[in-house]
C-alpha cells in the first residue's frame, strides 16, 4: 500500500454542506490522513486476530496472508485503509488516554465500521470477508510473530492459551530473521506469568459477606474480529 497520495478517492471539491457534518467524502479524507501518518506498515508476519501494532506504536502489522484488496460488487477495495484506521485509533486510545484494551477496541471498531459504510460497503459483507483470514489462538499458521508485537490486547483479553502458543513457536526456533529468540521468549513468558499471577490473585480475593460471585461478562467486539 502506498502512502504517497492525496485523497485518491476523495478529490478536493467544495462540499454542499458544512465540512463538520457527517460526510462520506470527509470520512474518506480522514482515512487518507490516518494512512499518511503510519510510520511503517508491516505485512511480513503472522498476526493473531488479523492486525496489531508494535509496542512503540511506530509499526502497524497486518497479517501476511491478508489480501490488501477485495473485489466488492465490481469495485477494488483497499482494505488496508480500514485496518490502519482501527489499529491507529485503538493504540492511541490505549497509550494516550490509558483506556483498557476492550474499551479502546470498541471505539476503534465503531470508527472502522463508519469508514466502511461511508465507502458504500456492507458491514456484514466486509466482516464476512475479513473472517476468512483471521488467525485465532488455535491456528497452526501462527509461526512468524514479530518480536515487538504489543501483547497488551492479548493480556487484557486474558488470552493465556495464545501466549503459550506464541512461546512454543519461539521455542521451536520459529523466530523472524534478525530477532533475538531468547529475548522474545522471555518477554512472552513474563507477560504470561504476570497474567496468571494477576488472575490467581483476583480469583482468591476475599469477598465481602453476603456478596455473590459475578458471572463473567460476555464480550462483544473483542479482538476476535467481531468488528
Amino acid at each position: 500500500m502506498s502512502f504517497d497520495y492525496c485523497h485518491p478517492t476523495a478529490p478536493h471539491k467544495k462540499l454542499r454542506i458544512p465540512n463538520w457534518y457527517v460526510s462520506s467524502l470527509m470520512m474518506d479524507r480522514a482515512l487518507d490522513a490516518v494512512a499518511r501518518r503510519v510510520k511503517k506498515l508491516d505485512r511480513e508476519h503472522d498476526i493473531p486476530y488479523l492486525a496489531g501494532y508494535s509496542k512503540d506504536g511506530k509499526t502497524i502489522y497486518i497479517d501476511r496472508h491478508m489480501p490488501s484488496e477485495w473485489t466488492y460488487k465490481g469495485r477494488k477495495i483497499d482494505t488496508d485503509r480500514f485496518l490502519l484506521l482501527h489499529e491507529e485509533v485503538e493504540k492511541t486510545l490505549i497509550d494516550q488516554l490509558d483506556l483498557h484494551y476492550l474499551h479502546a477496541h470498541q471505539i476503534a471498531t465503531r470508527a472502522e465500521e463508519a469508514a466502511v459504510r461511508a465507502a458504500g460497503i456492507s458491514w456484514r459483507d466486509y466482516d464476512r470477508f475479513m473472517q476468512k483470514y483471521v488467525k485465532t489462538m488455535d491456528d497452526e499458521r501462527l509461526a512468524k510473530v514479530p518480536a515487538d508485537l504489543d501483547l497488551k490486547p492479548y493480556r487484557d483479553e486474558h488470552d493465556t492459551e495464545l501466549l503459550e502458543r506464541m512461546a512454543k513457536c519461539v521455542e521451536k526456533g520459529l523466530v523472524p530473521d534478525g530477532r533475538d529468540g531468547a529475548k522474545l521468549h522471555a518477554t512472552i513468558k513474563n507477560q504470561l506469568g504476570d497474567l496468571l499471577a494477576h488472575s490467581h490473585a483476583h480469583l482468591h480475593e476475599p469477598r465481602k459477606p453476603g456478596s455473590a460471585a459475578k458471572k463473567p461478562a460476555v464480550r462483544n467486539g473483542s479482538k476476535t474480529r467481531a468488528r
